[in-house]
């Protein structure tokens, strides 16, 4: 790509991942809200289950299609898009009195929240040489994190001062003023922004027109049923924890939603040094000469073997040792989280980065809908939380299982290595 300075480049990436953070918090917000949520609704745990089901439902069906768009309209004009639509519809929670226009408000909000995740794989797989780009997705998901470790501490008092509706507000306005930014970095250099170079396409690519292409030669592709069902399997654990931990912290501990503000921050911290570690350490790897297979898959089955003591949790009777294992449970989530899409910037022509990130993350989403129904009714039939840790703790190795079975040797396609030279 020319036409773009080293530092606007970084600059540019910045301001993505400062939308990052505001897309991140929207959803487990809702989470620290569920008591007064659920004292205006008369919620139980399956109406708030079913309440996270409509939003990673909707996450997903759109996903279906974000992937497409952003391969499309490029890395600026879906900015531009994805942004102002996302905000749009956490501020329209301001406005929601009843129970059906939550609803609609949260579907919203998972429909345009689904521009980010192909967007940033994109921009990642553009700006970055292959080796650099899973430090960059841990310094993207570093980021994000910072946002969800503030969350515990700012929404109580946002929520005390313009009640919970005003709390969910603010992700909006944080949002528009991220597309701002951007919109002033960009200016002049859109165009150049929108454009694909030359060399992303590879023989694997040949006659896809972006402009037009959907799935078909996506989904013919056994490489995307290993990243897509790893990502079901993997996320249901992510979205079960995202939406879930303050409910158990409430019950397990009696903790209050002020009380939470600590354990959460260190759950989320964790998220984000995982990432950051994950990213740091496969780059070294990498580039002390271990192949892409090995440093992927090593990367992967250390994530899953730092998830897999999870159901020890209820074993313990002192609170801070639970809050420490779920920091290490989220920071293993995210390095393997980081592996798979590592993976796909891997093996995937730049062309389709965007449509099998999309199509991986509506398979997570669609995971994240089915823990949410299940979680709701398994606590509501008084089995505790246990059984759900449980499959938690095996989720991660039966994902890598998959990817192994149908990806044996991971190894990186000709048109997925065209990026810029920074």
């Amino acid at each position: 790509m020319t036409g773009i300075s080293r530092n606007l480049r970084w600059a540019l990436f910045a301001t993505l991942c400062l939308a990052g953070i505001f897309n991140a918090m929207d959803r487990p917000v809702i989470a620290i809200l569920k008591p007064d949520m659920m004292a205006d609704f008369g919620w139980t745990d399956s109406d708030f289950g079913d309440l996270a089901a409509v939003t990673q439902f909707s996450a997903a069906f759109a996903f279906l299609f974000t992937g497409w768009l952003v391969d499309r309209l490029g890395v600026n004009r879906s900015m531009q898009l994805g942004a102002s639509a996302w905000s749009a519809a956490a501020i329209a929670h301001g406005w929601a009195t009843t129970m059906w226009q939550v609803v609609a408000a949260r579907a919203g909000l998972g429909v345009t929240e689904a521009v980010q995740t192909p967007l940033t794989i994109k921009t990642v797989a553009t700006l970055f040489e292959p080796d650099r780009r899973s430090f960059a997705f841990g310094v993207a998901t570093l980021v994000a994190s910072t946002g969800t470790i503030v969350l515990p501490f700012v929404v109580p008092a946002l929520a005390f001062l313009f009640g919970w509706r005003g709390a969910l507000v603010v992700g909006g306005v944080g949002g528009l003023f991220s597309l701002f930014l951007w919109m002033w970095l960009a200016r002049g250099v859109g165009s150049v922004l929108a454009t694909v170079p030359a060399t992303a396409r590879s023989p694997d690519s040949a006659g896809d027109d972006i402009q037009h292409a959907a799935y078909g030669s996506v989904l013919a592709n056994r490489r995307t049923w290993a990243i897509g069902v790893a990502k079901a399997l993997s996320d249901m654990t992510w979205w079960f924890i995202n939406f879930w931990l303050a409910d158990y912290y409430r019950k397990e501990f009696g903790l209050s939603t002020l009380e939470l503000a600590v354990p959460l921050a260190i759950a989320f911290a964790g998220s984000g040094i995982g990432a950051l570690f994950a990213g740091w350490v496969s780059t070294r790897l990498l580039e002390n000469g271990w192949t892409v297979n090995r440093v992927r898959k090593t990367v992967m089955l250390a994530s899953a073997m730092i998830v897999a003591p999870l159901p020890l949790v209820a074993q313990l009777d002192s609170f801070w040792p639970v809050a420490v294992m779920m920091g290490l449970v989220m920071a293993g989530h995210q390095g393997f989280s980081l592996s798979i899409f590592s993976v796909i910037t891997d093996v995937v022509p730049t062309a389709k980065v965007a449509r099998v990130t999309a199509f991986g993350a509506f398979m997570g989403n669609m995971g994240g809908v089915a823990i949410s129904l299940i979680a709701g009714r398994v606590l509501d039939a008084g089995l505790g939380f246990a059984p759900l840790f449980i499959f938690a703790s095996a989720s991660y190795l039966l994902a890598l299982l998959w990817l192994h079975l149908l990806m044996p040797s991971i190894r990186r396609d000709e048109g997925a290595l065209a990026s810029v030279a920074l």
